[in-house]
């Protein structure tokens, strides 16, 4: 009879080891929405919402300031294209007013890699005009001071 017993506590040992060891491996998630929860890679806990809007509010603020200013340099920059296309008009104006239409264009744009493509392709365009004009007038200058001599 102890014999008997001694195998039914072996059995029984045994079978609750095989118990944990399912319940371990059954202590997962009961649904995929937990399992997705359990694995994916989630956003750290934000203490202070109040914190992530002032960032974005610093960087709307920092990107319009720059818009504003590359307006304003557009605007400078435009001064000296004072002739005429072929209609009579002046570049000035023809100039100004597409840059305008651009900044109307991109008015509402938030993804803020795209804005600062179109800051950056802006101030290289102004940038290159200008050498390209200073370019030129050199050339002229060149040119009249040969004749002259």
């Amino acid at each position: 009879m102890i014999i008997h017993l001694q195998k039914h506590h072996l059995i029984t040992a045994q079978l609750a080891r095989r118990a944990t060891f399912w319940r371990r491996l059954h202590n997962g998630p009961d649904t995929i929405e937990e399992l997705i929860d359990r694995h994916l890679v989630k956003e750290k806990p934000s203490y202070d919402d109040d914190e992530n809007e002032l960032l974005t509010r610093q960087r709307l603020t920092s990107t319009r300031r720059e818009a504003l200013g590359l307006y304003r340099d557009i605007l400078r920059a435009t001064r000296f294209f004072m002739w005429p296309d072929s209609r009579g008009v002046l570049w000035r104006d023809i100039l100004r007013e597409n840059a305008r239409k651009e900044f109307e264009e991109a008015q509402f744009e938030k993804d803020h890699e795209v804005i600062t493509r179109l800051l950056i392709g802006g101030r290289d365009a102004v940038q290159a005009a200008l050498d390209k004009l200073a370019e030129k007038q050199r050339d002229q200058i060149e040119k009249d001071r040969s004749g002259r001599s």
